[in-house]
């Protein structure tokens, strides 16, 4: 399968070249408004993207892995195709782990000089006022010594109170920001530099948050994959941005089930990228579906299932995910993650996790990114749960707005101002 994007002046057009190159046989999987880079940007019209895929023969897949194979030797992939990192893409993560170690210091010298600037910003008010206080006792020069220490005491717990209050401005529960701003131990020391203070605070934030894990690999058999959530969270989405990571990426065999059949839009969506990876699919209605199911892609590596989204106060609908997960956990070894946006509000999100926490143990994904600027409930929900958060999603785009959850990068944005953060 081919997945490539074409640019246009209108989606016709970008369909219209698309169809040159690949043929009339191609899917449309995704069109959005780009805006073109360069200097003379402002001047130029927004273009169309359009990402279509295309079924290939047999003789043209095999060139296809050839060339991709050579391009990644030298570093790179071919024209328009954008792999997405997952848990399974070893390669991937372990680049992404090193560059993300290589970075680290080079975002925190980034994110100190914006809170120091702010620090410093705020301070301008305070050091007149004490300019005047300090006038007013310039008699008492045997207490100079103890005021400059004071000074220094009261400029570092300042730092730290800028610390607080940018976490609580990304809404990380007040509970959370006390705890980290507590084990942060500057008791006796008066004059820690702010990069100290910064890095002590950075480190145990992601301390916190600790490592995705992700999809386990398989061990001979299928590992049966059951996604849960809300409605309307984006699951189904999800599910196929990380099928297509397994089957486009890692040559993985891959089943799709769902049992999402209160909303026959969600079906189809399902079928329709099932029909793109060239993977099977299949709705089950009941347990024993389930079990048919399993036993029919016993060969398989990954056996992905869609669940129905339903309120979390839905006894009726919550006991049936009880029994699907209880015949999916006897059917093989199998893995549960929970879907959750990014944009509900904390006291909404531990109602959802509490009832959930009776159905499965499961793993984290947070969709929905791009719709917020506070990322402050992540490190809630990762901190009242103690569940590890595996995958964000941040658009649309299948198969490329998905990524192993970074903690550095959350934090950083966490500890940064919305207006703040495109330039750390």
């Amino acid at each position: 399968m081919i997945i490539k994007k074409f640019l246009g002046k209108t989606e016709e057009e970008a369909v219209e070249a698309a169809k040159k190159e690949l043929g009339n046989g191609i899917v449309i999987m995704n069109v959005k408004t780009v805006k073109q880079k360069g200097l003379m940007a402002l001047f130029r019209p927004k273009m169309t993207e359009v990402t279509v895929a295309l079924e290939e023969e047999k003789d043209s897949q095999r060139f296809q892995r050839k060339e991709k194979n050579a391009g990644t030797a030298g570093g790179s992939v071919l024209q328009g195709e954008q792999p997405i990192s997952g848990a399974g893409n070893t390669l991937q993560a372990g680049e992404s782990s090193l560059e993300d170690r290589v970075s680290i210091e080079k975002k925190l010298d980034n994110l100190q000089n914006l809170l120091v600037s702010r620090f410093q910003q705020s301070e301008e008010e305070r050091k007149d006022l004490l300019a005047e206080e300090e006038a007013l006792d310039s008699g008492e020069s045997e207490e100079e010594g103890e005021t400059e220490e004071k000074e220094a005491v009261t400029e570092q717990q300042r730092f730290m109170k800028l610390l607080y209050n940018t976490m609580l401005e990304s809404e990380v529960d007040e509970k959370y920001a006390n705890q980290i701003v507590d084990e942060v131990d500057v008791s006796g020391q008066s004059n820690l530099p702010f990069d100290y203070i910064l890095g002590n605070v950075y480190q145990k934030m992601i301390l916190k948050f600790g490592r995705a894990e992700g999809i386990a690999e398989t061990e001979g058999h299928p590992r049966i994959v059951v996604f849960m959530g809300p409605t309307g969270v984006g699951k189904t989405t999800t599910i196929a941005k990380i099928a297509s990571d397994y089957v486009v990426e890692e040559k993985k065999k891959v089943a799709l089930l769902t049992s999402d059949t209160y909303r026959i839009a969600a079906v189809d969506q399902l079928r329709t990228y099932a029909n793109i990876l060239e993977v099977p699919f299949c709705v089950i209605y009941s347990e024993d579906d389930v079990k048919e199911a399993i036993q029919e892609f016993a060969e398989y590596d990954y056996v992905f299932v869609d669940t129905a989204g339903h309120s979390h106060q839905n006894e009726e609908q919550l006991n049936h995910m009880k029994r699907l997960v209880e015949v999916v956990q006897e059917a093989g070894d199998s893995q549960f993650f929970l879907v959750l946006s990014a944009t509900t509000k904390y006291r909404d999100l531990q109602k959802i996790v509490s009832c959930y926490n009776q159905v499965a143990d499961y793993q984290l994904i947070f969709t929905k990114l791009d719709e917020t600027d506070v990322l402050g409930n992540l490190l809630n929900l990762k901190l009242y749960t103690d569940k590890s958060i595996a995958y964000v999603t941040h658009g649309q785009n299948v198969p490329n707005d998905i990524e192993l959850f970074n903690p550095q990068k959350t934090v950083k944005q966490i500890l940064s101002k919305k207006q703040e953060r495109n330039e750390t």
